[in-house]
């Protein structure tokens, strides 16, 4: 072979590569022991993250709660009864009182005033009732004396009639004549009338001493009334003094030394220290909800604390029903709303942290429907 002539290079030796099997089935990679228990755990807490949340069993059906929820106490209004201006507030802002307390005084001058003419005018009023008993006893004694002048008047009459009698026996035989005969006769019917006009006097006297009688009844009734008009006189005097109605604390004080007020002014409100709790729970929540169950609330004014207390009482009709304007679906159209059913909760005793409730403050109800008893 000549040097020019292409080189051929050999043919490629074919290598026999060897064929796998294809594998029969499928199966994930084996898990730990602690894969899989952590993945249990996380599931089952899932699931009971869901109960929990859709209130399921068992974590649904033995607790009701709710966040429309207050404390309440008897807050009391102090308003005077009289008119004037105030002449002294011996108190300060949510300061602590007790029950007849002296909170603040009223310029009373004028009800000493209105005292003092009110019994002046007892006094003439029973000096009239006392002048009607002694016009009584002064009636009585003159018709004493009339029944004397009747007496008088009769002796008379007995005598005119004696006269009469001698002198017909006398003018029969012409002893007396005609004219004393007249005479006579005239003396006996002028002691008749007398008689009658001595008992018709009597009976003027007897009516005078009932109408003096009948007359008293009325002076009676006004000295009561006098009397009556100086204890309201009296009370209007008391009432210049304001006085704490309870034991409590009271309020910012909304009067000062010097203000004039009228009956019904607020001055201040004083907060006795009995509380409770309202819950408006929905009327759904209330089928098992009844009168001593077990009552867990927490405060937010109380960073969270929470109390201990028991179902009081529940109200008699929902909120609705005490409402001044009633809501009206005269129109057809109708969406229903959940009523709310208040439920007075009593605190329990004997809890540092109940001393601190205000009322007003928010709180977050939830009542044990399984303790005490059901309805």
């Amino acid at each position: 072979m000549s040097e020019s002539e292409p080189k051929v290079p050999p043919p490629p030796v074919a290598v026999e590569t060897p064929i796998e099997e294809p594998p029969r089935g499928w199966r994930p990679p084996v898990k730990s022991r602690t894969t899989v228990i952590a993945i249990v755990a996380i599931a089952a807490c899932a699931v009971l993250a869901i109960l929990y949340a859709w209130r399921l069993p068992p974590f649904g059906g033995w607790s009701e709660r709710t966040d429309n929820a207050y404390v309440r106490g008897r807050v009391t209004i102090i308003s005077p009864q009289v008119s004037g201006y105030v002449t002294r507030v011996t108190v300060q802002d949510f300061a602590e009182v007790e029950a007849g307390q002296v909170l603040a005084t009223i310029d009373d001058r004028i009800y000493r005033a209105r005292v003092a003419q009110a019994e002046a005018n007892v006094a003439a009023q029973q000096a009239s009732l006392a002048n009607s008993r002694q016009a009584q006893r002064s009636r009585e004694v003159a018709t004493e004396s009339q029944n004397a002048g009747i007496a008088n008047a009769r002796a008379q009459l007995v005598r005119a009639q004696a006269d009469m009698r001698r002198a017909r026996a006398l003018v029969a035989d012409g002893s007396i004549s005609t004219r004393e005969f007249d005479q006579t006769r005239a003396a006996l019917l002028a002691a008749d009338a007398a008689v009658s006009q001595a008992k018709a006097s009597r009976s003027i006297g007897t009516q005078d001493v009932r109408t003096v009688v009948v007359g008293r009844e009325g002076l009676q009734a006004a000295v009561e009334a006098a009397r009556a008009q100086l204890r309201l006189a009296q009370i209007d005097l008391d009432n210049t003094i304001i006085r704490a109605p309870s034991d409590g604390q009271l309020s910012e004080i909304g009067v000062r030394d010097g203000a004039y007020v009228t009956a019904g002014t607020q001055l201040l409100s004083i907060v006795p220290h009995h509380v409770w709790v309202i819950a408006n729970y929905k009327e759904a929540q209330t089928r098992d909800i009844a009168i001593g169950q077990r009552a867990r609330f927490k405060v937010d004014a109380l960073g969270g604390a929470t109390l201990n207390g028991h179902v009081e009482n529940l109200s008699p009709a929902a909120g609705s029903e005490f409402a001044v304007l009633k809501p009206d679906n005269a129109t057809g159209n109708f969406v229903k709303v959940a009523q709310r059913i208040a439920v007075r909760i009593a605190i329990d005793p004997g809890q540092p942290m109940a001393a601190r409730l205000r009322p007003g403050m928010s709180v977050e109800v939830k009542i044990d429907t399984r303790s005490g008893p059901r309805r």
